[in-house]
């Protein structure tokens, strides 16, 4: 099962789904589905998530706020 996450942004509602399983503080990645589309999220020297992969199409500002919603939830 995976886990689904609810986030707010720019007004906005959105769903995803986190699919990397066990995630600890040594997780390095993360993938998630946003959309129907499947991101991977890597950990930064700074302790900050960000997209690898990322087009100028994809939405970087929602995406980074993933990345922060799932760094407060796992406590990372």
């Amino acid at each position: 099962m995976n886990l689904q996450m609810r986030i707010t942004f720019e007004e906005k509602d959105y769903t995803y789904v986190v699919l990397t399983k066990g995630i600890t503080k040594e997780t390095t990645t993360i993938r998630i589905n946003l959309n129907d589309i499947e991101y991977q999220l890597a950990c930064s020297a700074k302790g900050d998530w960000y997209v690898v992969d990322a087009t100028v199409n994809d939405h970087l500002g929602l995406l980074k706020a993933i990345g922060r919603n799932i760094k407060l939830r796992y406590r990372l």
